[in-house]
């Protein structure tokens, strides 16, 4: 059960600011004189945090933080699948290797650690659905669908199950509380932006979350690793799929489509036969290289039929796109949705991309569908892939949701 302080006549939610009819209610600034760092009422020693721990020099940096500002602190780390392939695979996460860095590290810090078996988990609510998305054509996001479902649904009620008040990630983005509620917004350090992956957590899931890195660059959490005493202070980032060995996604599919690297076709949108392929699995919409066909001009993987199994391609100018649309919207807005959009629809800035900066863009209906136009326009979007949302106001915007591309229009059908 919650700890009510003497003197509080009501305390609700994890950080959210509501302390009922006390007088200190009505002076915000006297308020946030009453919170601890993870805006909780309470000293950080009675404030128990579980804190994720991949084994990753930000999520160990997190663990050492709050356990100096004598949080109690306590690191669980997720086996999330069979690593022997990945254990020594540079760039991998929490493969064999990573579990055991996850434990040196609180050994070095004097926390208590845990590490859960979610294998099963993880392959039925990540890897399965993955494997499904790419069988089906689409490019799916499974770090999106992670946190969905294991970091912040699992993980989050074993946190809960632990008495802690708070589980803190080491994912650079930032919360804090505005008008009553907890917000998401970009990270200080907007080279390690990760609300493109985080767009689909909800509010309650807000209000129990914390990132202490959103303020800090790189190599300032680096610099912290060090002063820490962590011997991963210089290790490499992940860089790709954490399940997929020596990064060859299509080996992953193949165990549970094998249907899905049958031949098939190579066609030009003209309708020409250009020649055959081994498995639209082995091809992402946007691909130039490796098409295995000869052609006048430079040719990209337009679209992937995987109903006829045949990959289409064209011309560059045949993957722009102004508009998508969208399946699975999360709206973290004030006002529902619905009552935002006009006839010309809500100006907003859109990041279609996780490694490029958000464009102008404006979220409307059709047909009770989310459509989103970009003013710029992007190539090579495709199904399976995030739209997120932002406040149109500054580096530090607020991530107001987003959702998944269910199709991209292409030019010649939007204008």
């Amino acid at each position: 059960m919650r700890q009510v302080l003497p003197g509080w006549r009501c305390f609700t939610g994890a950080g959210n600011g509501t302390i009922g009819s006390h007088p200190l209610a009505l002076d915000p600034n006297r308020m946030r004189e009453m919170l601890n760092s993870l805006d909780l009422p309470k000293a950080p020693k009675d404030t128990r945090v579980v804190v994720a721990m991949s084994g990753g020099v930000d999520s160990s940096v997190v663990a050492g933080l709050l356990a100096r500002e004598g949080y109690g602190v306590v690191g669980v780390t997720l086996q999330l699948y069979d690593h022997g392939a990945a254990t020594h695979r540079k760039g991998a996460c929490c493969a064999g290797q990573d579990i055991g860095d996850a434990r040196r590290a609180a050994q070095v810090l004097n926390i208590p650690h845990y590490v859960l078996d979610y294998e099963d988990r993880f392959r039925k609510a990540v890897i399965e659905p993955f494997a499904n998305a790419y069988q089906q054509g689409e490019t799916p996001v499974p770090c999106i669908a992670c946190n969905q479902s294991v970091k912040f649904v699992d993980l989050m009620e074993v946190a809960k199950d632990l008495g802690a008040d708070v589980l803190a990630t080491g994912h650079y983005v930032q919360t804090r509380l505005k008008d009553g509620r907890r917000r998401l917004f970009r990270p200080v350090d907007q080279n390690r932006d990760q609300s493109y992956f985080l767009f689909a957590t909800t509010r309650d899931q807000l209000d129990f979350l914390r990132f202490p890195l959103g303020g800090m660059t790189k190599p300032e959490v680096r610099a912290l690793a060090r002063d820490l005493g962590l011997d991963i202070a210089e290790k490499p980032d992940s860089q790709d799929i954490c399940f997929v060995p020596q990064g060859k996604y299509a080996d992953v599919i193949r165990k549970i489509h094998p249907e899905a690297v049958a031949g098939g076709e190579i066609v030009h949108l003209d309708g020409r036969v250009l020649g055959r392929h081994e498995g639209i699995v082995n091809y992402t919409v946007g691909q130039r290289k490796g098409l295995g066909v000869a052609a006048s001009e430079p040719l990209y993987v337009v679209k992937l039929d995987h109903k006829a199994g045949r990959v289409i391609v064209g011309p560059r100018e045949a993957l722009m796109t102004k508009r998508v649309r969208l399946r699975d919207v999360n709206w973290l807005g004030d006002a529902p949705i619905d009552t935002l959009v006009g006839g010309n629809g809500l100006p907003l800035d859109v990041k279609v991309r996780s490694t490029r900066p958000p464009q102008a863009g404006a979220l409307g209906f059709e047909d009770g569908v989310a459509v989103v136009t970009l003013f710029t326009g992007e190539y090579g979007l495709s199904a399976g892939q995030a739209c997120v949302f932002y406040a149109d106001d500054g580096d530090e915007a607020e991530v107001l949701g987003g959702g998944f591309i269910a199709e991209a229009v292409p030019m010649a059908l939007s204008a």
